[in-house]
């Protein structure tokens, strides 16, 4: 191992061995894949890089200079389909080792890579076609992605259509095309502040939008991988996420490759809680890291006793609020914690419970020495301990790993970025020892009675009752009140809806919450409404009891 990533950060410990101390050197022509993948192909050519398998058994492992050749390969099969410095190119490749290859090929001809879900229909893939002008679509047949571009109107960038896994009529095979290109790649000159990579976001409200972000934006995940995920060199790290999300960026890729850990990538098609539980088992994952409601699901329907977990040494969670009662019952079956860590698309790991420090169940951690965090009121003023108010990450000067701007809308910027901080948009408290705890976005605060209420305290008290499987809880219009709470609930198999189980749901909330938050309307639902990325649409709700209310 060669620490490469101690040429970019500097970092400095207390006499416990706290990290205090963190800063960024972003060199003026930095390129992730020729100064880190490339370098330790090169010096290191058979340090594992990517473990991918599928359910069927399937399994292939590629070292460091494995993707230093084919991401060669496939750069020189990009230039020969014209594709320059700057194109945006959409890459649709699922958990498919290609994913690495071809993504790491884009930056080094600096091409703007744009990873998206396989999900996308036709009116999807218009809207991003169109905003980002992307020239070429990467993207596996089988899955309905094809059909859809197919489908697509008016999409007159598109220059390019490129398959894998089929033949389809105007589309370009990409086995082939990669198959048959040099391996020989001299190094394109590149700037650390040329535009990299980029995100649809897809928020809880609007259309998704695109968070843009340059080459120091993998510097700033050096810091996510080592003191927040903790891997291990020599181990295995699985961040379980489709390649269309920005958490693959967090978790599968610059972090991790940094710290010259391998990745993993289990290549399924639906989320079965056992099934992943025993590749984690077989393959000796080291760390792993995933949302709440996954280990949510491995606690209700993966046994995990019955499995041999003794490889994993380390868990973090991310995407959404933790309830308490999911940490706990992970600890007592594993011994392991649960290390919480919040950010958002426009930024990589900002609070968290990192490395040392003892996590409080429920809380996101402390403020990573990576930014200046503070948390302030509608004037702009920072919060004492107690008082609710919106997180903000200073900008001023932007630090490696904060998006450059929502790419084209330069009024959502602004909205988003001025007087030198970035405003989150989410509200949350900290403690006497800076411990912070989230209570929820601006929009989703519930106002009742003079009380400002948020929704995830509730839902944590909800998720403990056995009858309540997920919940959401918004606000009603009340003449009264201004709002009421409402839980909008999907019931455990084996509950069904009545007056009399709303009632016993009510009087629990009260029983462990102060009683002014407790669920005045509560409705029963078979699933609730959710993004493409699996966050709960609480919006929706509100406009669905806000029409029925008309």
């Amino acid at each position: 191992m060669r620490n490469i990533h101690l040429r970019y950060v500097k970092e400095k410990y207390d006499r416990h061995g706290m990290l205090q101390k963190y800063e960024m050197r972003c060199p003026a022509d930095f390129n992730f894949a020729y100064d880190v993948v490339d370098d330790i192909g090169v010096n290191d050519p058979d340090r594992r890089a990517l473990v991918w398998c599928d359910p069927e058994g399937n399994n292939r492992t590629y070292s460091f200079s494995d993707i230093k050749r084919l991401s060669d390969k496939a750069a020189n099969y990009f230039l020969s389909l014209g594709i320059k410095k700057g194109d945006a190119v959409m890459i649709i490749l699922k958990n498919n080792p290609h994913f690495w290859y071809v993504l790491m090929g884009l930056h080094k001809i600096g091409a703007l890579a744009i990873p998206g879900t396989f999900m996308l229909k036709k009116k999807d893939v218009e809207y991003r076609v169109n905003s980002a002008t992307v020239r070429a679509i990467v993207g596996t047949a089988g899955d309905g992605l094809p059909e859809a571009v197919d489908a697509a109107e008016n999409i007159p960038s598109l220059a390019h259509k490129i398959i894998l896994g089929g033949t389809r009529e105007g589309w370009k095979d990409l086995n082939e095309g990669i198959e048959n290109a040099s391996d020989v790649l001299d190094r394109i000159p590149s700037k650390i502040t040329d535009p990299m990579l980029m995100y649809f976001s897809s928020g809880t409200t609007g259309l998704p939008k695109m968070v843009l972000y340059d080459h120091s934006y993998s510097i700033g995940h050096i810091f996510t991988a080592k003191h927040w995920h903790n891997v291990d060199p020599d181990g295995l790290h699985y961040t379980i996420a489709d390649t269309g999300w920005a958490k693959v960026a967090w978790g599968k890729i610059y972090g991790q490759w940094f710290m010259e850990t391998a990745v993993f990538a289990y290549d399924y098609e639906k989320f079965v809680p056992n099934d992943v539980l025993n590749t984690v088992s077989k393959f000796k994952v080291t760390t792993l890291c995933c949302p709440p409601t996954m280990f949510r699901m491995f606690l209700n329907d993966g046994n995990v006793k019955e499995h041999d977990l003794s490889a994993l040494k380390y868990t973090t969670i991310a995407g959404e609020a933790l309830n308490p009662d999911v940490f706990h019952m992970w600890h007592k079956l594993t011994g392991l914690k649960l290390m919480e860590g919040y950010g958002q698309t426009e930024t990589t790991v900002t609070i968290c419970n990192r490395i040392g420090m003892e996590p409080r169940p429920g809380s996101m951690g402390k403020p990573s020495p990576q930014y200046i965090v503070d948390i302030v009121d509608l004037e702009g003023k920072s919060c004492p301990a107690g008082v609710t108010g919106e997180i903000v990450v200073s900008v001023n000067p932007r630090p490696a790993g904060i998006m450059i701007e929502y790419y084209r809308d330069e009024n959502k910027t602004k909205d988003t970025i001025y007087d030198g901080w970035l405003h989150t948009g989410d509200v949350a408290w900290r403690d006497e020892d800076g411990y912070i705890w989230y209570v929820g976005r601006n929009d989703d605060i519930i106002k009742s009675s003079g009380y400002r209420i948020g929704p995830f305290e509730i839902e944590s008290v909800l998720a403990q009752h056995p009858a309540v499987r997920e919940s959401a809880v918004t606000g009603v219009p009340d003449d009264v009140r201004g709002q009421l709470v409402k839980a909008t609930i999907v019931l455990r198999n084996g509950y069904k809806p009545s007056d009399e189980l709303k009632k016993e749901i009510q009087n629990y909330v009260k029983k462990e919450t102060a009683p002014y938050k407790y669920p005045r309307a509560v409705e029963f639902v078979d699933s609730l409404p959710k993004t493409l990325s699996g966050k709960i649409r609480r919006a929706e709700i509100r406009e669905y009891d806000k029409e029925r209310s008309t």
